[in-house]
């Protein structure tokens, strides 16, 4: 099992979590392009999500396990909904790097046509209120109630994330490969017209459908995938959910993993409008937020298709080749949505 060392993660299992009946056994989440998610199993039935870094290209300040576990747990107590997280595990001499275990939590993964086709058509128009509910949630919780107020810097989030995902990018440029004039001018252009920031809130990073677990009843039941979350401007989270939210036609669509366009699921401006009632937010200068939502994923894209010809591939390496254009396209749909066409 790549990624685990089975007799010491097995022996600090032992340590850690009570009961136990061991041996363990491991298999790898599939659908996970960054941070790796396994299940982890006892003889008796019992479950948990063990979360680590990549096998190899760690990006500096990324994969931050401390962080991921820190947030998780002091959103517990809170309405969003969250897996309960067990142990932390500090010491890379047990598994070559951090990792934390939290609550395994059943449910639908919804992220392409066939999982959505799992459930029926009235799940899916409840998944997207749900989701748009969730996130509203997460953005009116008290940072400094929860102690995440030293968690990051409050103000400039824009700012901030412009200059790290382009220092990301610059990091992840693959030899061979031009996408860098697209992303720059791009780059500059938001960098250009960043509209006030308004209010700080925990930002998920990267939250959308399939970074979430939906129960039987179509409700949102957990969170995941907290790898790159701060704090900072909510609607940061909103237009990148607008981004992942595809409809038929949309230039998203060609990720080929987003299932939002089968029969169900409401539409963009009905997540949009869910969430501006539940949240009360303006959200007039929401299109800048979407831009920038293409132009981080397309640097997101970018660093996982250098992580996969680095050899970070850990079990999934399917669909990595059509990521270099991917990034092309994202770009070009940021610039377009820039330009109000």
């Amino acid at each position: 099992m790549e990624g685990i060392d089975q007799d010491r993660v097995g022996a600090w299992f032992t340590e850690q979590v009570d009961p136990l009946t061991p041996p363990l056994h491991y298999d790898l989440i599939a659908g996970g392009r960054s941070n790796l998610t396994y299940r982890v199993t006892d003889s008796g039935g019992r479950t948990w999500a063990l979360r680590r870094p990549p096998l190899s290209h760690v990006l500096p300040t990324a994969h931050d396990m401390t962080r991921e576990h820190r947030v998780i747990t002091a959103l517990g107590p809170t309405d969003v909904p969250v897996p309960a997280t067990v142990a932390l595990c500090t010491d890379p001499a047990v598994n070559g790097a951090p990792f934390y275990v939290m609550e395994f939590v059943e449910g639908h993964i919804l992220r392409d046509a066939a999982s959505a086709e799992t459930v029926g058509e009235e799940v899916r128009r409840r998944a997207g209120l749900s989701l748009a509910d969730t996130l509203a949630a997460l953005h009116a919780v008290d940072v400094d109630a929860v102690g995440l107020g030293d968690f990051a810097k409050r103000d400039g989030y824009i700012e901030r994330q412009l200059r790290r995902w382009y220092e990301q990018f610059r990091n992840s440029e693959v030899e061979g490969v031009d996408t860098a004039s697209l992303v720059t001018e791009v780059h500059d252009r938001l960098a250009a017209a960043v509209p006030d920031q308004v209010g700080t809130a925990i930002v998920h990073g990267d939250f959308r459908l399939d970074n979430t677990v939906i129960g039987d009843d179509g409700r949102v039941r957990a969170v995941l995938d907290w790898e790159i979350c701060t704090l900072g401007d909510p609607l940061a989270d909103v237009g990148l959910l607008m981004v992942y939210w595809t409809e038929p036609g949309d230039v998203a669509a060609l990720l080929g993993v987003t299932p939002t366009t089968m029969p169900g699921f409401i539409s963009r401006a009905e997540v949009r409008a869910r969430y501006a009632e539940a949240s009360g937010r303006d959200l007039s200068d929401l299109d800048f937020y979407v831009a920038f939502g293409y132009w981080k994923l397309a640097c997101i894209l970018q660093g996982v298709y250098a992580r996969y010809v680095g050899g970070a591939a850990a079990g999934d390496r399917s669909s990595v080749d059509g990521f270099a254009h991917s990034v092309i396209e994202l770009s070009e749909a940021a610039r377009t949505t820039l330009e109000g066409r």
